[in-house]
């Protein structure tokens, strides 16, 4: 379990923030086997980059972009705006969003904006993370893999990297 002061010091971010986040994400983490300091210090790393520092839990475009990608499930008009990213990692398509609710038990395809709340968000992203297996790619301190499997590319790698010290530091690591 992490601490208000080791949030605040890994994301960089204010006390009442990480007051909001901790008790969710600490329950998130236990849930989904991210159970160690270094697996801790990567998922910190990138959902503190995803959210902002844990400032935005739905992506800050409209979602357009995404309007009629079969990959991602979005086959109904609206679906792109509909199914943008939410949450901690930004789950993103009517695809992942119905695997994201039957792993949790929560209806996200009718109720879209459930993904927004804290303890949802933490949950959904704890989830991602455990689906795309990246406790094994952490446990080898692999952040470039990491932001990969998560990103689908390399896009703010230099925050990534500078939370992730953050984050290591704060977990005596």
């Amino acid at each position: 379990m992490i601490t208000i002061n080791q949030l605040t010091q890994s994301l960089r971010c204010p006390i009442a923030r990480a007051e909001k986040w901790v008790d969710c994400i600490n329950a998130a983490m236990f849930q989904f086997d991210i159970n160690t300091p270094l697996r801790e210090a990567h998922f910190l790393a990138q959902i503190g980059h995803e959210s902002g520092r844990l400032i935005y839990t739905h992506e800050i475009a409209s979602g357009s972009d995404y309007e009629g990608r079969k990959d991602l499930g979005n086959t109904e008009v609206g679906d792109g705006r509909r199914f943008k990213g939410r949450g901690l990692i930004q789950v993103t398509g009517r695809t992942n969003y119905k695997s994201c609710g039957d792993a949790l038990g929560i209806d996200f395809i009718n109720s879209p904006e459930l993904l927004e709340v804290p303890q949802n968000a933490a949950l959904s992203a704890a989830w991602f993370w455990s689906i795309r297996k990246l406790n094994e790619l952490a446990d080898a301190d692999n952040l470039i893999a990491i932001t990969k499997k998560i990103n689908g590319g390399l896009n703010g790698l230099d925050d990534r990297k500078l939370l992730l010290d953050s984050s290591k530091l704060a977990l005596g690591i």
